[in-house]
């Protein structure tokens, strides 16, 4: 026997006067029977909040609909009005419709011309000053004719291009401005541009980096002059305070450059809308690290440590100031970094042990809301590896917090396969004449 089933207009109840063509787009939200049987006789009309009114105003919606990007939730007020309201939820689609998976996906680009083929299937966009500046505005094989001169035409351009579904991450030019009222104006100017409802400001991550010594990553070699490690209270933390400062403000915080797993607690601490999972180049310098202990371990070739101490030099493991470093430190700063990564047994070997570890203190975390982004992919086996991880039992209830982000070509790749081609082969012969 099928579930009965209620929605707002089982209540039989009037509109509230003067909302009834707002009303009409909302009479099929769904209601569960114990709520039903526990408000029928309190209801006395059907409203909705003065937020719904502000979305729809917003992002102007056919009749009869609701914009994508908005959960349709129930407020029932004193006076036996019960009111709809909209509330920001990128796993919704149009009219209060889940998207098809749990896992949401994004997409890192600038580029409004790759941006425009995935906007229908992405709840997240993320811009960070690279992505703007170097891979698109100053890249004239991406930025054709140099139409797109400014930041603030990209991103209006993006805005266009972008359904009310879809949250924008963008990124702050300056974390390390002092004048925290430059940094307000600017996160406003985004927000005039997206929508209060879209905008996410991204925040990284400042480590050893200070608005003291920023410099030095502008000028000469740019390298900083300080270990990673060797930092300043108030400097490691500045990121930290601006995400948590920016978010008494109202803003939604991408908490970003994120590369290790004992970065995440901390930055919880920030209440984030987003924490982030780096892959790519964590990965590769782990494989790196690992063949240059593998060669002096099996044929003492200390030449391969010398190596290594130049590769973490050039990585900024260690400064110039470290050119000297005794060999045995180097090997055991090696073996350590493998150790804490988990690159020889199962968690780790596939570069996800911070994506397990990150999805564990999320299930653990006491802010509902926030999401893991997965991002900074490449390979044939980044992609596929995260898709099955998200399979596993430990991890599939967990689905609801990833947002998987790469650039739009990288997500495209997975759309196929080798029998793809078979079969369109076999098809298009088979169909050919017939059209």
């Amino acid at each position: 026997m099928k579930k009965m089933k209620f929605t707002l207009k089982s209540f039989d109840v009037p509109s509230v006067k003067g909302e009834e063509s707002l009303v009409q787009r909302v009479w099929d939200v769904p209601v569960e029977l114990e709520e039903f049987r526990d408000l029928h006789k309190i209801v006395k009309a059907i409203g909705v909040t003065d937020q719904f009114k502000d979305v729809l105003k917003t992002f102007p919606t056919p009749e009869g609909e609701t914009p994508a990007g908005f959960e349709r939730t129930l407020i029932l007020d004193s006076d036996g009005v019960l009111r709809v309201d909209l509330e920001r939820n990128i796993a919704f689609d149009k009219n209060g419709v889940k998207r098809p998976t749990n896992v949401l996906f994004s997409a890192d680009s600038a580029n409004p011309y790759e941006v425009a083929p995935i906007s229908n299937l992405i709840a997240n966009l993320t811009c960070n000053p690279g992505i703007i500046y170097d891979l698109f505005i100053n890249n004239p094989e991406a930025n054709v004719g140099n139409v797109y001169k400014t930041r603030d035409e990209v991103m209006i351009e993006l805005a266009k291009i972008l359904g009310p579904g879809c949250d924008v991450s963008v990124e702050l030019n300056n974390p390390f401005e002092k004048d925290y009222g430059k940094i307000l104006e600017e996160a406003n100017k985004f927000k005039e541009i997206f929508s209060k409802y879209r905008v996410v400001i991204k925040v990284p991550h400042t480590g050893a980096v200070t608005a003291d010594n920023v410099n030095q990553l502008l000028a000469g070699d740019k390298k900083l002059d300080t270990r990673f490690d060797n930092v300043s209270t108030e400097g490691a933390f500045l990121g930290h305070n601006l995400a948590l400062r920016l978010h008494e403000d109202g803003f939604r915080i991408n908490f970003t450059l994120m590369f290790e797993p004992y970065q995440t607690q901390l930055a919880l601490q920030s209440r984030p809308y987003f924490i982030n999972t780096f892959l790519r180049h964590r990965l590769k310098q782990s494989e790196a690290i690992e063949q240059f202990l593998t060669v002096y371990e099996e044929f003492d070739d200390k030449k391969s440590l010398e190596g290594l101490r130049n590769y973490f030099v050039e990585n900024d493991y260690l400064t110039k100031a470290d050119s000297d470093m005794d060999l045995t430190e180097v090997y055991s700063f090696g073996r350590d970094i493998i150790k804490y990564r988990r690159f020889k047994d199962e968690e780790g070997c596939d570069g996800l042990d911070q994506m397990r570890h990150n999805l564990r203190l999320l299930k653990n975390c006491t802010i509902p809301d926030t999401r893991l982004i997965v991002c900074s992919m490449e390979g044939p086996d980044n992609y596929p590896d995260i898709d099955k991880l998200l399979t596993e039992p430990e991890f599939i209830d967990m689905n609801k917090r990833v947002v998987i982000t790469a650039e739009p070509n990288y997500l495209a790749r997975f759309t196929s396969t080798n029998q793809v081609v078979s079969y369109q082969r076999r098809f298009m012969n088979a169909a050919e004449g017939e059209a």
